[in-house]
C-alpha cells in the first residue's frame, strides 16, 4: 500500500499531525454525526503553519490547472469569513511566491460596512467577468457554499471556477448517497477539489510509526474509521 501513496498526501498528512490539526477520538460534528477523527483548521495559528498550508493549496491549484480542471487565468482567491480569510491570503501569496502567478484575494464581511470603503467584500473587489476560485477548510454538508455563491453573484457577474478544500471527508449528505462534494458539483457546475481525501490521509497515516517504532494508528482507530466510512462514506 505504501508504494501507491502519493508523496504529497503523505507530506500533507504528516503536516496535519505535526500541527495537531488531525485528531483521533470521538467528536460530534456540526451534522450531529459522531466521528472518530476531526480536522481542525484552527490549528494553523501561526505564520509558518498558515504559510505551509497556503503552499499546499497553491500546489493543488497549479496541478489542477495543468490537468485543465481549473483555468490558468484566475483573478482572485475567495475565502469565506472567518476561517477562509487566512486560507485565501496565504494561497494567493504562495501562488505568487512559488508559482509566479499574480492573483488577488477577497473575503466577505459578516455585516455590511457603511463607512470608509464600505461594501460586503474586502481585498480585490469583484467586477463583471472575473474568474473567482473559492477556498475553504473542510466541507461536511456544503451549507457555507450555498450561502456564499449568491453573495458573490449579487456583487458582480463573476464566474466561480471551482472550490479547493484542505480535506474531502467523502461523506454522504443526509438526504442522498452523494457526497457533499458531488452534491455541490452537481448543483453549481464547478469542480470541488481537495488537497487530500480522508481515505488518502488514513492510507498515509497507517504507514507512520512513532519514535518507538509502533504504528501511529491503533487497530481500534482504524476499525472505528472504517466503520464510520462504511456507514457515512460516499
Amino acid at each position: 500500500m505504501s508504494d501507491e501513496i502519493n508523496p504529497m498526501h503523505e507530506e500533507f498528512t504528516r503536516f496535519l499531525l505535526d500541527q495537531g490539526a488531525l485528531k483521533f477520538g470521538s467528536f460530534t460534528l456540526k451534522s450531529g454525526r459522531q466521528s472518530p477523527y476531526f480536522i481542525n483548521a484552527g490549528s494553523f495559528n501561526d505564520g509558518a503553519s498558515i504559510q505551509t498550508l497556503g503552499e499546499y493549496y497553491a500546489s493543488t491549484i497549479v496541478s489542477a490547472q495543468k490537468k485543465g480542471v481549473l483555468p490558468d487565468d484566475i483573478d482572485t482567491i475567495f475565502g469565506p469569513a472567518y476561517k477562509g480569510i487566512p486560507l485565501a491570503v496565504s494561497t494567493a501569496m504562495a501562488l505568487d511566491d512559488q508559482h509566479g502567478m499574480e492573483v488577488g484575494y477577497t473575503f466577505d464581511r459578516k455585516e455590511k460596512k457603511d463607512h470608509g470603503d464600505g461594501g460586503m467584500f474586502v481585498g480585490t473587489q469583484l467586477t463583471d467577468g472575473m474568474k473567482v476560485l473559492m477556498v475553504d477548510d473542510v466541507m461536511t454538508a456544503g451549507t457555507a457554499v450555498r450561502e456564499v455563491v449568491p453573495k458573490l453573484k449579487a456583487a458582480a457577474d463573476v464566474e466561480i471556477v471551482g472550490l479547493v478544500l484542505s480535506v474531502d471527508r467523502m461523506e454522504k449528505t443526509k438526504d442522498s448517497d452523494k457526497s457533499a462534494v458531488q452534491a455541490v458539483e452537481d448543483e453549481f457546475g464547478f469542480p470541488v477539489l481537495a488537497i487530500a481525501t480522508v481515505r488518502e490521509i488514513f492510507a498515509a497515516a497507517s504507514t507512520f510509526r512513532n519514535a518507538s517504532g509502533e504504528a501511529l494508528l491503533s487497530d481500534d482507530v482504524k476499525a472505528a474509521a472504517d466503520a464510520y466510512l462504511e456507514k457515512y462514506g460516499a
